[in-house]
């Protein structure tokens, strides 16, 4: 309704009803608030399937400053297509196996068809444990907006990409970080209800920003053209050799805050700015000097409501006059 949102829910001991003011649903790529909604997501199903297979490894397989993610295009040991290892926590080894579009997955995931996979990757001289198994494909989408009226959507209900660069779980956590604070301010009265308006417009700008650099990943590392596969192999080979084709590989860019440069909560500038440090930026590592002298961090000094950045020899009280 436009004063509230009621719910009623269903548990083991009962169903009852909620009422709220607002509904953050965060509740996964199969959203249930999504679909009660009538509402859903757009844009690309890849046609490719991914195994992962998570081990134990007993003893250290690599050296232990070489325990960084392994990407292999196209290796021998798995015909072909591609493979993906990285180290998790307990010494659990996470492996993804492309398997192609017409696999079946269920027969991929039995036990006696993984292990010759892995004994393959590890080339036999890595003892281990098989402690568990999934499948998933790729697939880059979003709804066309993430407010309705008092519900407001986040994370993998909001929109879902490939699994390459930790965009999914980041992006989740900026969601949310993102999300919070407006609302409290709506909540409390501090601030207009066209807040949260921000919110869809600075998330959605990610939302496809990630959604462009996650499909631009998986053309890199699944080509599905001849044209495709040609520029894939041609960077591969001259990277063997030269620096410059290296930086063009592309096994899953890691995710980076987005620059909401067109942020309805930025003010026009006069001059240009210089440098990354433009509106819209993230601030979180950038260095101050204090009143005392010594050096500090930026975002430990802005407190917990809006801050005027002024840069320049203007005078101090006249910009407090003028902002108050």
């Amino acid at each position: 309704a436009d004063d509230g949102v009621t719910l009623d829910i269903e548990t083991t001991d009962g169903p009852y009803s909620l009422k709220a003011d607002w509904l953050i649903a965060a509740d996964g790529t199969r959203s249930t608030v999504r679909r009660q909604m009538g509402l859903d997501t757009s844009g690309k199903v890849f046609q490719d399937r991914f195994l992962i297979a998570d081990v134990v490894l007993h003893g250290e397989p690599f050296p232990l400053e070489r325990t960084e993610r392994r990407f292999w295009f196209a290796p021998k040991f798995h015909s072909g297509e591609s493979a993906l290892m990285h180290r998790q926590a307990d010494n659990v080894w996470r492996i993804d196996f492309q398997l192609g579009w017409d696999a079946d997955p269920e027969v991929e995931k039995r036990p006696e068809n993984i292990k010759p996979r892995i004994d393959a990757l590890l080339g036999g001289y890595a003892q281990y444990d098989h402690e568990w198994a999934s499948d998933y494909t790729f697939a880059c989408l979003r709804m066309p907006k993430f407010r309705y009226g008092r519900v407001l959507f986040a994370g993998d209900s909001a929109h879902g990409v490939s699994p390459f660069g930790a965009r999914g779980a980041n992006s989740g956590v900026q969601d949310a970080e993102n999300l919070a604070w407006k609302l409290v301010m709506v909540h409390r009265g501090l601030a207009g209800d066209a807040l949260l308006d921000s919110y869809c417009a600075e998330r959605e700008y990610a939302a496809d920003e990630n959604i462009l650099n996650s499909t631009r990943a998986t053309d890199f590392i699944t080509p599905k053209s001849d044209i495709s596969r040609l520029f894939r192999d041609a960077t591969l080979n001259l990277a063997k050799t030269h620096p410059f084709a290296r930086t063009i590989v592309n096994s899953g860019r890691l995710s980076v805050p987005a620059v909401l440069r067109e942020s309805p909560l930025n003010t026009a500038d006069v001059d240009a700015f210089e440098g990354r440090m433009v509106p819209g930026a993230p601030a979180a590592d950038a260095p101050v000097q204090l009143a005392d002298g010594s050096r500090g961090w930026l975002l430990r000094q802005v407190g917990q409501g809006f801050t005027a950045l002024v840069y320049g020899d203007g005078n101090h009280d006249a910009v407090v006059r003028q902002l108050s």
